[in-house]
Order: structure tokens, then C-alpha cells, then sequence
């Protein structure tokens, strides 16, 4: 097929799946046009299947803000009378799904029929959609989508609960590179972080507010007070970072804490993890608890979201409730100290991610994209 995919080139997680979906078809011999106002993060390589178009936003003194949700359609209308597209999926409702209908419109008076499939990932219906300002524009977009799909069970009920849905919301999770996202030795980075074989506990995020990154330096202090030695090492950057390093400071445990900054090869860390902890206000689906599952470390997460259906309580980690410190810390201590509990969620985590291997879940978007085209083809 001729895939058209449109998405957010940032590091969250709807432009992180939306790259490595393309990625993903491209190598099954689709041909795959990522469209983008500028190259997302994980298109590094250059690959014969995957092409990439920038959305081009010319400023004009008239306008205050450029209007991209009107470059994003004219640019989706040269894709898909230029490229031959076969479909256009679109990653994040607004305001691609909305971009995508003005550009269907478009196409449909020329007699061209090209059908549209949105993808739901989570602020763009808990945040940006439910804010009044947006939330008709995003409704009637979902519902002039020929497809639409969630990732996660929790997304789907949480948007037919905020908007007036007609279509069916088809869930198909986020998925898992298992090969690079896999367990390796890395004794040499172990052993320059941690010289007398400490613990180490492990969070990645953008440090946004959401993500309570504070509240993980507060689990690990109890960690390092129980008398476990520990390293504390937190991958990403953002809003939260300077205060993360003032409590830090406050607390006296600089010494035991890493920033890493933002690092692409963030399973190179994850191999080294003892302990994931992802005490999010607000996770979707929770993509960083599956990569460190992925890599064979136990999670502790907040029982809020999607989370649950990835995180599995008592089996691959454990679920607290939001803002339970205390609960975290407590389980932390347990699986940092009792071995055997440590090697059986590891294990158990592993196999946990297993279930979203990304060509599973790439099958399953290739079926939902030929249901989707065949139900276009027979309304016509």
C-alpha cells in the first residue's frame, strides 16, 4: 500500500509510534509519506520506503499565528493526488483528524476517495479535546474519520464518555521493538555508575508536571533511608527538571542521583535497571513501563490510565495508588531486596511486553487499514 502518516515529530508517545509504525511497513514493503512540520526524532535513517514531506508554513503580516492546521490539509491534498496515497492515517486528533476531513473534501470533488484513519493517544482527548475551545471540532473529526482507533481500552472508554462518538473505536495497543529493546550486558556502563554494585532505579520521562517526577526522587530517598544502596538515574529534560534537582539538593542525596538528560539509546540504561518507577498523574498507555518491561525490569507504576493493562500488580511490578508514596517506596524495598520475587517479575515482565511485539500489532494495523479501505469501496 501507499501509506500516508501524518504525526508530531516530538518525543512524545504519539510521535515516537507514528515513526516507528512507518518504520515498520516501510521494512513490509509498503510505501510509507510521513508527513510532519518537522522530522520526527526517530526518522533517523534513511530508508528506500519511507519519504518524508515537511508542511511548509509561510508567515504573513495578516496573521498572528500561522494557520497549520490549513498547510497541514493543502499539503495532505498534494499528497494523496501526487503520491497515489492508498490511505492517510493520522496520529493525534487534533488537528490532524480535522486537517484530514477539509483535505478528504477537497479530494472527493476532484472524484478521488481516499479513506482517513485517526489515531487517539491520550492529551489530544483527557486535555487538549475536552477543552471547550476544541471539543465540537474534535468530536465531528473523530466522527468523519473512516477509521478510528485507541491505544489503549482505557483511551477508547474515556472518549466515549467526553464526546458524542457514531464510529467504532478499534483498540490496537502501542507496541515493542523485543530486539532493541532488550536485556544486553552493559557491566562496563554498570560499573561507572555504580563502582560497589549498587541498585539502580530508573525513570524516564519528558518531565513535565504529569509525570511527578518529584515523587520519584521522594521514593527513592526512602529507598537509600531503608539502607539500600542505590543510584537514581533519570533520563529526559523538561519543565520539572530544576526543581527535581533542587529537592535533590534539599534532601542531601545528590550524590546517589544521575541526570542523563534526553538519550535516544535509553534501552542501553534500561539494561543496567533494577527498578522502573512511572508514577504518572495521567498515562494513556504508559510506553517508558513497557520499554522497561521490554528490557526485563519489574515496574512500579500508579494504578491510573492504561497503565494497568500494561503493568499487571504483583506480577510484573506493582500498582500504587496516585500520589501513594509510601506504597511505592514500600514495594520498591521488596522487590530491591528479595531476590527471588526480582527474577520472577523480571522474567514475567519480559514476557508481559512479549504480547506487544510490534509485528503483532503492525499485523493488526494492516488488517484495520484493508477493513477500512473495503467498507469505503463498498459505501461507494
Amino acid at each position: 500500500m501507499n501509506i500516508g502518516i501524518v504525526c508530531y515529530p516530538t518525543y512524545g508517545g504519539s510521535g515516537v509510534v507514528a515513526t516507528e509504525l512507518a518504520k515498520v511497513l516501510a521494512a513490509k514493503g509498503h510505501k510509507i509519506h510521513v508527513l510532519s512540520y518537522a522530522k520526527p526524532a526517530r526518522l533517523e535513517a534513511i530508508d528506500p520506503n519511507i519519504f518524508y514531506h515537511e508542511v511548509a508554513i509561510n508567515a504573513y503580516p495578516l496573521f498572528e499565528y500561522p494557520p497549520y492546521a490549513l498547510a497541514l490539509a493543502s499539503q495532505m491534498v498534494n499528497l494523496i493526488e501526487y503520491e497515489d496515497l492508498d490511505l492517510l492515517h493520522v496520529h493525534y486528533a487534533l488537528p490532524h483528524a480535522t486537517s484530514a476531513y477539509l483535505a478528504k473534501q477537497i479530494m472527493e470533488e476532484k472524484g478521488i476517495n481516499v479513506p482517513v484513519v485517526t489515531t487517539l493517544h491520550g492529551t489530544d482527548i483527557t486535555l487538549v479535546g475536552s477543552d471547550p475551545s476544541y471539543k465540537n471540532v474534535v468530536e465531528f473529526s473523530i466522527n468523519k474519520s473512516d477509521g478510528v482507533t485507541a491505544v489503549s481500552k482505557y483511551l477508547k472508554e474515556e472518549t466515549e464518555q467526553r464526546f458524542d462518538i457514531k464510529n467504532d473505536i478499534c483498540v490496537i495497543p502501542n507496541f515493542i521493538d523485543l530486539e532493541r529493546f532488550q536485556k544486553s550486558n552493559k557491566s562496563h556502563f554498570k560499573k561507572a555508575i555504580c563502582p560497589d554494585d549498587e541498585k539502580v532505579v530508573v525513570h524516564v520521562s519528558n518531565f513535565r508536571k504529569v509525570k511527578r517526577v518529584p515523587e520519584v526522587v521522594s521514593v527513592f530517598d526512602r529507598i537509600l533511608k531503608h539502607g539500600i544502596e542505590a543510584k537514581l538515574l533519570l533520563v529526559g529534560d523538561g519543565p520539572d527538571r530544576q526543581r527535581t534537582e533542587q529537592q535533590c539538593r534539599d534532601l542531601g542525596i545528590c550524590e546517589h542521583v544521575r541526570f542523563l538528560g534526553k538519550l535516544d539509546e535509553v534501552e542501553e540504561v534500561l539494561s543496567v535497571a533494577d527498578l522502573f518507577l512511572i508514577p504518572s498523574g495521567s498515562e494513556t498507555f504508559g510506553l517508558a513501563a513497557l520499554e522497561a518491561m521490554s528490557c526485563s525490569v519489574p515496574v512500579i507504576s500508579s494504578n491510573i490510565g492504561g497503565l494497568p493493562e500494561v503493568n499487571i500488580h504483583g506480577e510484573t511490578g506493582f500498582l500504587c495508588d496516585l500520589d501513594d508514596i509510601g506504597c511505592m517506596a514500600e514495594n520498591a524495598v521488596e522487590i530491591l531486596t528479595n531476590p527471588e520475587l526480582h527474577a520472577r517479575m523480571s522474567k514475567a515482565a519480559r514476557k508481559q511486553a512479549e504480547r506487544f511485539n510490534q509485528d503483532l500489532v503492525v499485523n493488526e494495523y494492516e488488517s484495520y487499514y484493508k477493513e477500512v479501505s473495503a467498507e469505503l469501496v463498498e459505501a461507494d
